[in-house]
């Protein structure tokens, strides 16, 4: 018999009794194939789902204290990084990206991570000179102690899928994922399938403004829609995305974070990205969602792009299970290409064992959200 619908106070009252019963989707998985699903789901009340992505797509938000005589930022570099000054005493804003040719070139990629090893970066600012803000120049040193405030923004935090990245120009193929050798030589692969966050819970239904997730060992919080957000794309008839779809943007305070799950990394031609693991927990509140977390590789597919064209439309070669990607092995046109993965899968089950244990022992707040992700399309194309 299958058990009733849940709902978010009777799983928060468990959580607080310390009773609540959670698994990572890997484990949920393997108990739904030993067990059957009507077993599985009444034995599990929260799957926990994770992503560990490479994101370029991401900025830093730094509140910064006053200094005497007061300043008001016009031109501000931080560790090279050239900021957004926002006219204030002490906001501004760096990107994560950095240069597409310098791999030791300054990024805010490789600023956040000497943050947060605890080392100390250059600032350089100018001023404004104003009757109440006279100085003209700032030199200093910042550490993490020393910033007064700051977040880490991810336009493109989670996405519902990804592609399969594949090259059929004759040479090396410098593309957002990594190399690709061509033509039609290897692929690369930028979502973890099942067990990704966006394939447990399709259409990010349980995630909204407010949703808490766990990023880079902190707690941070869903904004709303992210970059690129597409609520509607084409899916299959389980409801789980043929391609990539829904889009959370998220923030967490920069002073929780641990540079295990956060790692500077750079992509020849194409420049400097963060590595950034991220979790959600996913409660099973009806036999679908239920259902929806229990889909395997060989029921998740990804489209496969050419990304050798240089067109915003890139020519579809099909799709792809993710039980072949899984395998290393892909054929696209009945050509046979090794693939591998364009993210951390050791990553991504690392922060989800995190997140159990968080869960179980209540230190992490369970709570579905107030609103949905909007349901306006984020891709909106700048064609004149």
């Amino acid at each position: 018999m299958t058990p009733p619908p849940r709902s978010e106070a009777g799983l928060r009252q468990r959580q607080e009794r310390g009773e609540l019963r959670v698994l990572t989707a890997a484990h949920y998985r393997a108990l739904v194939a030993r067990e059957g699903l009507a077993a599985a789901y009444a034995a599990t009340d929260v799957v926990v789902a994770a992503d560990a992505g490479f994101t370029d797509q991401a900025s830093l938000q730094l509140s910064l204290g006053p200094c005497d005589p007061p300043i008001r930022l016009r031109t501000v570099q931080l560790g090279g990084v050239n900021g957004l000054a926002s006219g204030g005493s002490g906001e501004l804003v760096l990107p994560i990206g950095g240069a597409a040719t310098e791999r030791e070139g300054p990024s805010g990629a490789r600023l956040l991570g000497a943050l947060l090893a605890g080392r100390s970066v250059p600032l350089a600012a100018g001023g404004e000179a104003t009757p109440l803000h006279p100085r003209r120049e700032l030199h200093t040193d910042l550490s993490l102690e020393r910033i007064a405030a700051g977040r880490l923004l991810l336009h493109r935090a989670i996405g519902e899928n990804g592609i399969v990245a594949v090259s059929s120009a004759p040479e090396l193929c410098h593309s957002p994922l990594g190399p690709l050798l061509g033509p039609f030589t290897t692929a690369l692969y930028s979502c973890g399938g099942p067990g990704s966050i966006g394939l447990t819970m399709p259409g990010l239904h349980l995630l909204g403004p407010g949703s808490p997730v766990l990023v880079g060992g902190a707690i941070g919080w869903v904004i709303g829609s992210g970059s690129g957000h597409q609520p509607e794309p084409r899916r299959q008839p389980s409801g789980h995305a043929r391609t990539p779809g829904a889009v959370a943007a998220v923030a967490v305070d920069l002073h929780g974070l641990d540079g295990r799950w956060l790692r500077p990394c750079f992509f020849e031609g194409h420049g400097h990205a963060l590595l950034v693991a991220i979790a959600a927990p996913v409660p099973l509140l009806d036999p679908t969602v239920a259902r929806q977390a229990a889909a395997g590789p060989e029921q998740l597919e990804a489209p496969v792009l050419d990304l050798a064209i240089p067109r915003r439309v890139k020519p579809s070669l099909g799709t792809a299970s993710y039980a072949d990607l899984l395998h290393g092995d892909l054929t696209v046109g009945g050509r046979s290409l090794r693939c591998a993965p364009a993210h951390s899968p050791r990553l991504a089950q690392e922060v989800a064992e995190d997140l159990v244990q968080r869960l179980s022992s209540g230190t992490f707040p369970l709570r579905l959200p107030g609103l949905p992700l909007g349901g306006r399309p984020a891709l909106v194309p700048l064609d004149p």
